[in-house]
């Protein structure tokens, strides 16, 4: 019997996916765990496989469709089998499927009432239309559409002379307020402007201009429009889960500025190391270690100490982990994914910097697994290698902090009481302020000060 293959939540924030490509084509067989599809989801490009057998009677789903959870996009079955029915009852497709065109809107009537249609069967007759000398000429503002030619003092208009009904000391009242008395009817007799009739003129004449005032369009000069760029899965879960940390979380932020010689004479003692091939703990060695491996030990190994910041918050409770697993955030073409490390305090620099590299290449790949993007207790961001000195982070929820690394600066620095050339890092932790006081942030940055410090704590632990 045929059956409707829906979309699945293929990560834990998913709501909608796109279908980016297609594996089989109608008519395919199709086993259980078959790749049917992939799907670029808000974390990253994953797999649709099949938990059914059969053959892919129908796609109902064209690649590049954004597709919601649970909406149908293929249907299987047996060979030859009739799906019209089926597939009938089916949701219609996604975002790039066409919709028919609403009617078009009738156009409005300077009144506001649109301008209704008929048949030729209904067509009311043709108005009789007077003759050129009795026409009236069109009106452009209030000031010319209160008196025509053809009319009388009796009847409302004006004199046919042109001249203003007003006596001198409306006319210079009105001159005081900017109003033109030019072909304007008063409420007194035969339309003689009165006092009491200015302030209605100026709020009439003030609409009037404000209406009929075009407003000044910019020159188009080709090549000058702005390029749009729909937004990706990924950024729109970027949008969503920033604006609300910045909504809902009490940020927080605690800076220091660190002497940061002995992580540099460290770093180069160990690449130099493993250059020559003598890597720890017999393990193969990767091509360098970075400032951010040994700061990714240097945080797991004072979370471990300061176990107070290691947190999360739940409505009805603060969460302390046990484990200490470091969220590193990795920089991509459509925005920033954050790999989690496991246990960091528990590896060696060598094998943290072989994990973060490995993850990162896959995280730019958009080949990382939902489970290895979750469940961090605190994050890391660098953004030394683009030569930023310091800024703050947002915090990435649950987690209660996040440490903001920037770039090793070299500088003059008093030692001894003479100056010399020294290295210095700055560092800023955002806390959330519901898991984190100030006190607790500030043992946790005096703790990781004393590691970066003195690096060899670090590799001690």
């Amino acid at each position: 019997m045929a059956k409707i293959l829906e979309m699945p939540k293929l990560s834990p924030t998913m709501e909608e996916g796109v279908l980016s490509s297609w594996h089989k084509k109608e008519g395919d067989a199709v086993g259980v765990d078959d790749l049917l599809a992939e799907v670029e989801t808000d974390k990253a490009t994953m797999e649709f496989r099949s938990f059914d057998k059969g053959t892919l009677l129908k796609i109902l789903v064209p690649a590049g469709s954004s597709v919601k959870l649970g909406q149908p996009v293929a249907v299987v079955g047996a060979s030859g089998e009739d799906v019209s029915a089926i597939t009938a009852t089916a949701t219609p497709t996604a975002s790039t499927a066409s919709a028919q065109p609403a009617p078009a809107a009738a156009p409005a009537q300077p009144g506001g009432s649109p301008i209704a249609t008929a048949s030729p069967a209904t067509m009311p007759p043709p108005e009789t239309i007077a003759p050129p000398a009795q026409r009236r000429p069109a009106t452009t503002n209030v000031l010319e559409r209160t008196s025509f030619p053809g009319e009388s003092i009796e009847n409302g208009g004006r004199p046919p002379t042109g001249r203003v009904v007003a006596s001198p000391y409306v006319r210079k009242t009105a001159r005081e307020m900017g109003i033109d008395l030019q072909g304007a009817r008063g409420s007194g007799p035969g339309g003689r402007v009165l006092p009491t009739d200015l302030d209605g003129l100026r709020a009439q004449t003030s609409t009037e201009l404000a209406r009929t005032t075009a407003t000044p369009q910019p020159i188009a000069v080709p090549g000058d429009q702005p390029e749009v760029r729909p937004l990706s899965q990924m950024r729109k879960a970027i949008a969503r889960r920033l604006t609300e940390s910045k909504q809902t979380v009490p940020h927080f932020y605690l800076s220091i500025d660190v002497d940061a010689a002995g992580l540099v004479k460290l770093r180069e003692q160990i690449n130099q190391e493993l250059a020559e091939g003598c890597g720890t703990n017999g393990e193969s060695p990767p091509t360098k270690i970075s400032f951010n491996d040994l700061l990714i030990k240097a945080c797991a190994v004072a979370l471990t100490r300061v176990p107070e910041c290691n947190a999360s918050f739940s409505p009805e409770a603060l969460i302390f982990h046990k484990r200490v697993d470091i969220s590193v955030a990795v920089a991509v073409p459509d925005g920033l994914l954050t790999p989690v490390v496991r246990s960091a305090d528990r590896k060696s620099i060598v094998a943290i910097a072989r994990e973060v590299r490995e993850l990162a290449s896959r995280a730019r790949a958009r080949k990382l697994k939902p489970e290895e993007m979750s469940d961090g207790t605190f994050s890391i961001s660098n953004l030394g290698m683009f030569g930023i000195d310091q800024f703050a982070a947002v915090i990435n929820p649950p987690e209660g902090a996040i440490l903001a690394v920037g770039q090793v600066r070299e500088v003059p620095v008093i030692s001894g009481g003479t100056i010399a050339a020294g290295h210095r890092l700055a560092m800023t932790l955002s806390c959330d302020h519901r898991v984190v006081d100030g006190a607790v942030g500030a043992a946790f940055l005096a703790e990781l000060r004393r590691l970066v410090e003195h690096p060899l704590r670090v590799l001690t632990g």
